[in-house]
This record gives structure tokens, sequence and C-alpha cells, in this order.
């Protein structure tokens, strides 16, 4: 291990899992200026062979946080993790809050990047310090990551941070995450999308624990502006009325009644835009009954320091006690109206084991009602789940192949009525009543993915404008739009919700910028950020074209053209050559 040169406070820590060495590095001039996910897909593109095993040693891991991380900046401690995913056989940037990202940033570590892989069978933990990094046998191995997490704080301690994988990476299965713990220390923020866990999984890395002693907010070229663009950016958030009230209030799933209003809220595998309990799912209902049981919930709580918007509350059982975080919109839609269940605490239950057992919740709960649609699993039946559930940890068949999403569990059961792109399963909104995802899921690099560009802003919540989510005037250059500034946000290590109030305020993206130009002396400006997120989707392009994902992927599953969707028995009715002009700017 060596120590790190006198460059500023940045560094890179390379970490080889074959040969057990961790060493510093200064950043490479090719790197320089990029943070988050700008870094993670840059590293990708440039340092991994695009046709290689994404299980193998070839493959690498990065995780990156993102560009204003270390900062007070409201809501900037997000943190990337890239690689090439087993999921799509493509690019993959995932994306996750909790305390990890923040503190590696305080260590001036702008990124870690794990390669190659350890013997079949060991299992390693990285420790992360000021002045150090090492590998050392993980004594956790085989652990979910609540007890992988309790184990490793009574060894380390509750100042530092943990990032974990559960059985679920153990096994490698595709639609495994990685957890980030949170203020609380619960392993409950992941990078949750394009099977990043299964990666770590094959690395034989279990967990990565962060002290964050000794480190230190980034130095600010211009302190005094640094601090009045900050003040000006909170004042944009606790201003809108979504980021200001409608997200602490109700979470994300303020959003179950709004799409069933609307139509376009998945029912029974996309059969149908409604469904008849929607209200016993919804936003509003969990703040209910969280009020009523009392005890340990909680009603507008921060997944990392630094978040004022506070969407992510803590959900308690009959008896007050813990139970889940607030399940985000789209666990309760897959888990409750795609899989015709009405139960929120059964819900709930499935949202805590995904993040106990360590897999994405959207694409293990799309795959469930796949399942049901090929009769692997009665409809609607919650103990039938419950069990098919805790496969995934026990290591059974049936748990083995949910546990790798949706598109596997398709194949396995015969189903025609698959909602995938580029192997990565849709989230929850029907493309057919709300069009400008539909163009989102069938162009981004990342496969279905609706954080890749959410047109749900302006198509359902008249956010940065009004496009009729049922007509297809406007949604390309909308999806086109969100993308970029969507690959820019995360870049600067933003949570994505922070985009409501840029889209509707125009100081909120002045701030933004004025905020990097203070911290860097740099003399960005607006069209600075668009050109940054179309560098970053040209690199993500770019990877898959060379892994062999052509435009030729770049479609819906045909039922969705075929089958109209009641109640307005809409179809996604744009031709492939329309959808190709969505990244207009890149050359064929």
């Amino acid at each position: 291990m060596t120590e790190p040169k006198e460059h500023g406070m940045f560094r890179f820590l390379r970490v080889n899992m074959a040969t057990k060495s961790c060493v510093f590095e200064d950043i490479p001039e090719e790197y320089a200026g990029l943070g988050g996910r700008a870094l993670t897909s840059t590293i990708v593109a440039r340092e991994v062979n695009p046709i290689c095993t994404p299980l193998g040693p070839h493959n690498k891991l990065v995780f990156a946080p993102g560009l204003l991380g270390a900062t007070n900046s409201p809501n900037s401690n997000r943190i990337s993790v890239g690689c090439k995913s087993p999921l799509t056989d493509g690019i993959k940037e995932s994306n996750s809050g909790g305390q990890p990202g923040g503190h590696l940033a305080k260590l001036g570590i702008l990124a870690i990047i794990v390669e190659d892989m350890a013997t079949e069978g060991e299992w390693w933990q990285l420790e992360v310090s000021k002045d150090s990094a090492r590998l050392v046998p993980s004594p956790v191995a085989g652990l979910n990551n609540f007890d992988a997490v309790n184990k490793l704080v009574e060894q380390y301690g509750k100042e530092c941070s943990y990032v974990t994988i559960g059985r679920a990476g153990e096994f490698k299965l595709t639609a495994a995450s990685i957890a980030f713990t949170d203020r609380e220390l619960r392993p409950q923020r992941h990078a949750g999308r394009g099977g990043v866990g299964a990666v770590m999984g094959s690395k034989g890395l279990k967990a990565i624990i962060i002290n964050p002693e000794g480190g230190k907010n980034h130095p600010l070229v211009d302190e005094e502006a640094f601090k009045a663009a900050s003040k000006r950016f909170a004042k944009a958030l606790t201003s809108h009325p979504i980021t200001g009230k409608g997200l602490a209030e109700y979470g994300t799933a303020v959003l179950v009644n709004i799409l069933h209003e609307a139509g376009g809220l998945p029912t029974r595998n996309f059969t149908c835009g409604q469904f008849e309990q929607h209200e016993a799912v919804s936003g509003e209902m969990m703040n209910k009954v969280t009020k009523e049981r009392g005890g340990e919930g909680a009603v507008a709580h921060g997944c990392m320091s630094g978040c004022i918007i506070r969407c992510s509350g803590i959900f308690p059982d009959e008896k007050g006690k813990f139970k889940s975080k607030w399940p985000e919109y789209e666990t309760l839609w897959c888990f409750g109206p795609h899989s015709n269940i009405g139960d929120l605490d059964l819900i709930c239950t499935f949202d805590h084991m995904c993040d106990d057992f360590g897999v994405d919740t959207i694409d293990v709960g799309v795959a469930i009602g796949v399942a049901m649609a090929g009769g692997g699993i009665p409809l609607g039946d919650g103990k039938a789940v419950l069990e098919a559930m805790q496969g995934i940890s026990d290591g059974t068949p049936l748990g083995r192949v949910i546990g790798c999403g949706t598109a596997t569990t398709g194949r396995v059961f015969g189903v025609r009525r698959v909602p995938c792109v580029k192997g990565q399963s849709l989230p929850a909104y029907d493309p057919r009543a709300v069009k400008g995802v539909g163009v989102t899921y069938a162009t981004t690099p990342m496969g279905a993915d609706h954080t890749a560009g959410y047109s749900v802003t302006a198509n359902i919540l008249s956010c940065g404008g009004k496009v009729d989510p049922l007509k297809k005037e406007g949604q390309i250059e909308l999806s086109r739009n969100l993308q970029i500034a969507t690959a820019s946000v995360d870049s600067v290590g933003l949570c994505l919700f922070t985009a409501f109030a840029i889209l509707d305020i125009p100081d909120a993206l002045a701030s933004i910028v004025d905020m990097l130009n203070a911290k860097f002396g740099w003399q960005l400006t607006g069209d600075d950020v668009v050109t940054l997120g179309q560098r970053i989707i040209s690199t993500e392009v770019d990877f898959n074209r060379r892994a062999g994902i052509t435009e030729a992927a770049d479609h819906l599953p045909d039922f969705f053209t075929d089958e109209p969707v009641p109640p307005h028995n809409t179809t996604f009715d744009f031709t492939p050559e329309e959808l190709q002009t969505t990244f207009n700017w890149i050359k064929k």
C-alpha cells in the first residue's frame, strides 16, 4: 500500500482483489473535473473491455461521489456505482444515497476502482480511512445486510459508514444490489439496478468500511460565493411544492394515487393502467398508518447528511417498532398493483427483505408479477410471494430465478408479456399512458430506467411545463433533454429529486453552476452542463455499441405496441426510426 502524494487532497484508490494491493493514485489528467456518473462511466468505458464477461476478472467496479460531495450544498452526497452490468451486458451507473458517498468525498477519495477477483470462495472486506486502505478477510460472509452491518458496527464503531452485499450478491444473482448505510446505520439505501451487487460478489468483496475520521470538507476557491449559491439552491428546494412539502409528507409513494388517476399505474403485469386497491397502498395511507402507530415510525426522514427534501420515512409495525423504510413508489407498485396485492404491511415486509438480502426491489418485484403471469406463483398470493422471496436468501431454485430479475423469470416461465428493455425491467409507469417515459425506457443506455430521464415530470406532474402523456408530440425532445440533464445531475452528486425544483425555478440551475464555479474556480455556464450530459451519454452509448448492443435494442417489447392499455386504450406508437432521433447529437 502506498501513501497518496500531495495533490491537493484528491486521489483515486485502486484495489486489486487478486493481489490484495490497495494503492492511492493521483488522478490522471483524462479524469480531471469529473465526478459521480461522469467518472464511473468514463473509467468503465476506458478501462473495461466491452466484450468481457461481467462476472469475470476483466470487469471493474467503480464507486464515485459527485462533484459537490463534501460541501455544504444541500442534497449533494449521493454516490455512483459503475461497471459492465451482468443484467444488461452494457454499461451501468447505479446511484445511491446514504452516508458513504459523503464520507468518501471528505476523505478526498474521488473514486474506488475495484479490479480483478479473489479466489472463488474467499470473502474480503476493504477498510478505508484517511491515510490507509487494506483488504482483510471478512467475518460477515454468509450474512445478509442487516446482520452483517450490526456485526461490523460492533467491530468498527458507529462513526464509520458501511457498504455491503447480502446473500444475493454472494450468489451473484443478476438483480443483486449494493447496500449503503443511512444516518442510523441501517443498510437500506441501495445502488439497486443493473446487478451491481453480483459484480461486487464476483470480486469476492463482501463489505467496505469507511472511517471518515480526519476527513474534511473540500476547499473552496471562493467561499463566500459558494455560501451564497448554496443558500439560493436551498431556498429553491424548500419553496417548491414537491421538494419542499409533497415528498416529505408522503415520500415518492405520493405517486400511487396520481398514476392511478392518470391511468398509467401498471396493474397485473401491465394488462391495465389502474388498480382497484390503489388507496390501500398509497403514500397517503402510508403517512396515516405511520402517524397512527407512532413509536419508531417517522415522517420526513433524510437518508443522508445534508438532505433537506427528507422523502424517506420510517414505517413502524403494529407495535410501533421499526419495520422498514418507507418503500419507494416503484416498490409499492411492483409488489402491489403489478402483483395484485393490496396489503401495505406485506409490501413493507417485502421491501425490507429486498434491503436485507440485497436485491433490486424493481427487478425482483416485477419478476414476481411475471412469475404470476406464467403460473409459477398464484396471482396476488402474498404468502406464496413471501416463500419465494425467502428463497432468494436460502438459494432455492425459485429464489435464484426471481433473484436474477424479470428477463430470466420470463424465460423460465415461458411468459410472452415480459416488460424489459436490454434485460432490465420497466419501472412503475406504463409507457402507453406516459409516453415520454416510454421513450426513456427504450433509448437510455442503462436498460429500462425511469431515473435516466424522468418524463413523468411534464407528462403527469406538470413540472417543467406540460406535455400530454397520451400523445406523441414533444415526447422525444422531453426525454432527450431530461436524459442529458440527469446525466449531469448524477455527476454533480445531487439527489435526482432536486430536478423538480431545477425544472421549475430558473435560479436552481444557476445556483448549481455558481456552486461548481465557486468550488473549483471554473467559469461554467448552463450550456456547459448540457455539454457534460451529452458527453456522458455519448460515452455510454459508445461502450454499449462496442459491447454489441446496437440501436436495434432501443425498443419496447411488442405487446406495448400491439395491446391498448385500459382505461385510455392507447398504445406505444413510436417507430424505431423516431426513437433513433433521441440522441440526435451522436453521429451514426
